[in-house]
């Protein structure tokens, strides 16, 4: 409560809190208005599919076909491929990488012609594939109302873009994770009413034998619900804490040394291996969408369907399934887990950059040695985070093909819950460097006023 008070009582938080409060209004005006020339067909998408996942970046609005349909998915891709390939990949994008405020900003600008290129392909992919799948109809299907679809989504994307840049400016928050996080919100009551009226509702008027099972599968399943946003919490919040100590700084006790340390996250790549994966996962669809005379509803296409359950040959004629898209699926997950993680702890610059400042881990040789320690640390906890992250991942989908649950709509969003979490916990930090600074301001102040 004291942490409420202080946040009311500091009028900047407040400004920033309403200035993010109406961004998000204006997003949520837009994502009600549909794209033009298109008939939208009653969509009720899996969150386990790349669909799904589009959808659910978006906050809901590919589900609808609003102007904001791609959200700032095509943003994030570019943003990760640009990352990727600025760690020595390409030599011009590596040397924007170190050159300070002026090489962000050069490289933001390519992220956003990159979004723009990404998007076109993305959006027509979009358009084919669910025009094929009869979740659309087009009033025309010339080139010009293709084009003019297209237009429509991409400046939707970039729209969205600015909105978030207005929230990271002068709101709260960063304004992508701001803008997803209040989407995948919005969508949580609507699944718990979905819950509600399944296994409890619906039992209304029936024997009090089965009211009272609907009324525990209803609260097991609010508990789980519970259980997985704190197993998340858990493994955000987890880290393993590398003593590091400084040779050559004077006067530092032997307690101050042991309180520096370097902390390694357990899950430091966050949800981005799920989007790459699922961006993966969704690319044979797209291609084949941009194939003339193409079957977009071949049975191999399944394969890359991490929700579907693919036929396989088995002895006298017969035939089993095999979840193929689901270990797929996992696979990449990991495989990403490992490789972001190393891009956000580069073992090697940190050996360099340790010995540049004198720094040392106890114990532990300065250069190669400090290099391959660091590195066995860092796969060491990867393969738990990247274990946890398959998992809550894969949740949803293995709670519906052991028919768990009986809808999609109601298997529980691992996914949605990490970003949410995620975001939570940064807002909190940002908000406590606010409050921090705040009460540092009024002990200057104070300071002054009794010279």
């Amino acid at each position: 409560m004291k942490k409420i008070a202080a946040i009311f009582k500091n009028k900047e938080i407040v400004d920033r809190i309403f200035f993010t409060i109406m961004i998000l209004f204006v997003f949520r005006l837009g994502a009600a208005i549909k794209v033009p020339g298109v008939t939208v067909s009653d969509l009720s998408f899996s969150n386990n599919d790349a669909f799904g996942l589009m959808n659910l970046l978006g906050g809901g609005t590919l589900q609808s076909f609003s102007i904001f349909a791609l959200g700032v998915s095509p943003y994030i891709t570019a943003q990760i491929i640009v990352q990727l390939l600025s760690m020595d990949v390409l030599p011009a994008l590596t040397e924007l990488s170190k050159q300070g405020q002026a090489g962000r900003k050069k490289l933001d600008l390519t992220n956003r012609y990159l979004t723009l290129l990404l998007g076109a392909v993305q959006a027509y992919g979009i358009i084919k594939t669910m025009e094929v799948n009869s979740y659309i109809t087009l009033d025309s299907t010339s080139f010009w109302s293709y084009t003019y679809i297209i237009t429509i989504m991409l400046s939707g994307t970039m729209l969205t873009m600015w909105l978030g840049d207005q929230i990271t400016t002068k709101g709260i928050g960063n304004g992508i994770s701001m803008i997803i996080f209040a989407g995948i919100v919005v969508s949580l009551p609507n699944q718990i009413t979905s819950a509600y009226q399944t296994w409890l509702a619906d039992k209304f008027g029936q024997t009090s034998a089965r009211i009272l099972s609907g009324a525990m599968q209803f609260g097991i399943y609010i508990l789980a619900f519970v259980l997985i946003i704190g197993f998340i919490t858990f493994i955000e919040m987890s880290q393993r804490k590398i003593p590091v100590q400084h040779a050559g700084k004077g006067g530092m006790t032997a307690k101050y040394s042991q309180a520096s340390f370097l902390p390694i996250k357990i899950n430091s790549s966050g949800v981005i291996p799920v989007i790459f994966a699922s961006s993966i996962m969704m690319a044979p669809q797209v291609i084949v969408s941009f194939i003339a005379g193409a079957n977009q509803n071949a049975e191999w296409l399944k394969i890359f369907n991490s929700s579907d359950l693919v036929r396989m040959p088995w002895f006298n004629n017969q035939t089993w399934q095999m979840p193929w898209g689901l270990i797929i699926y996992i696979t990449l997950i990991v495989l990403f887990a490992f490789f972001y993680a190393k891009i956000q702890i580069n073992p090697e610059q940190l050996a360099e950059n340790f010995q540049k400042n004198g720094s040392y881990i106890p114990g532990v040789r300065p250069g190669n040695e400090t290099e391959r320690y660091v590195n066995k640390v860092v796969n060491r906890i990867t393969v738990i985070g990247a274990t946890s992250l398959a998992t809550i991942a894969a949740l949803p989908i293995l709670l519906v093909l052991f028919q768990v649950v009986p809808d999609q709509s109601l298997a529980l969003g691992g996914t949605g819950l990490i970003i949410v979490v995620g975001v939570a916990m940064e807002l909190n930090n940002q908000i406590d460097g606010l409050l921090a600074g705040k009460s540092f301001e009024e002990v200057v102040r104070k300071g002054g006023r009794r010279r």
